[in-house]
């Protein structure tokens, strides 16, 4: 039998909290038997959720606090607040002392951020850490980072997330060499800004094992998925995924209102149905969703804060693989093999 993966889950953080973590929990053990969770929050409201889930009861252990993070609280003031009480820092903490091997949150992403750092710290050589999406595309899937963890890099900052990012690639595509793009607003070398252009330089030249850049790439290759791995600050991480979510919505509003239009559209709908169903499945964001913070001395994913149980389920299952096949292992190993990084 396979050795058990330990996730702790902040019950109480994102929209509708404990129903929609209750019923993702049950619904990934249902996928992974052998996993077992710290459900941290109010045991009054998590108790009766686990009533008629005698499976997901016998693999979790409940660990009450009645303090949450507000959805809006600022960070600094969730960590004057919540730092060792709340359901977050209880979860992140359990990551920390060596009881749980990845923490799931839908709560605040900043306070998650700012908890994480000063419970976990960073890993040696990492600078800050980095939020990374799977991103789905024509060829598949490709990760993207970073999507929103900090705002702006240099170029120390953009190599380290492209070993992050391909050390998360070759776990979750099981690609021994990803390949890894620099975004920019074109292909040509003397294309960007200089941190860009200097980040590109030190990768083309420092060959490093597990890691074949590509080069620059464009807004339009990642949806094509040109490379394996996408990196980007923050600020212009975040812009392009909120876009992408934005016009996913839009487009699938444009196809409802056209198929309803007149009878013979609606009879087209019928026809091509299947079709549809296939887009929708490959556009359905609670598929990938679950953002891994990369550079941690721990492993913490966010769950979108209004999925419901399925994509809460899909948040576990990256968390379930991310420590299952040892993401700090492989980040450690090529961070290791990086020529140019050197003591922190």
């Amino acid at each position: 039998m396979p050795q058990p993966v330990r996730i702790s889950l902040d019950a109480m953080g994102g929209d509708s909290g404990p129903p929609v973590v209750i019923g993702g929990a049950a619904l990934a053990l249902e996928r992974h038997p052998e996993m077992r969770f710290i459900l941290v929050g109010n045991e009054t409201v998590i108790r009766p959720l686990l009533a008629g889930r005698e499976k997901l009861a016998a693999a979790s252990e409940i660990r009450h606090t009645d303090v949450t993070i507000a959805m809006d609280a600022k960070p600094s003031q969730a960590v004057r607040s919540g730092r060792r009480t709340s359901s977050m820092w209880m979860a992140i903490q359990a990551v920390r002392d060596g009881e749980a091997d990845a923490a799931v949150s839908a709560g605040n992403t900043g306070a998650l951020m700012a908890m994480a750092k000063i419970c976990l710290k960073t890993m040696t050589h990492i600078e800050r850490p980095a939020i990374a999406a799977i991103w789905p595309t024509t060829r598949g899937e490709s990760i993207v980072l970073d999507v929103g963890a900090s705002i702006g890099a240099d170029a120390a900052h953009l190599v380290d997330m492209a070993i992050m990012g391909a050390a998360m690639a070759r776990i979750v595509f099981d690609i021994p060499v990803p390949t890894v793009g620099l975004l920019n607003v074109g292909t040509e070398e003397m294309k960007g800004v200089e941190t860009v252009r200097e980040a590109s330089r030190i990768l083309h030249e420092s060959n490093i094992p597990g890691l074949a850049y590509h080069g620059f790439v464009e807004g339009d290759d990642i949806g094509r998925g040109t490379v394996d791995v996408v990196v980007t600050e923050g600020f212009a991480g975040n812009i392009a995924l909120k876009t992408a979510e934005g016009t996913a919505k839009q487009v699938g509003e444009y196809l409802r209102a056209a198929m309803s239009r007149t009878w013979t559209a609606k009879l087209g709908y019928l026809l091509a149905k299947g079709a549809f169903d296939a887009l929708r499945e490959k556009l359905d964001p609670r598929k990938v969703n679950g953002g891994v913070f990369l550079g941690l001395e721990g492993i913490v994913v966010k769950s979108h804060g209004g999925t419901d149980a399925v994509g809460f389920a899909s948040a576990i299952d990256m968390a379930h693989d991310m420590a299952q096949h040892q993401l700090m292992r492989t980040i450690r190993d090529m961070l290791d093999d990086d020529p140019g990084s050197g003591p922190a």
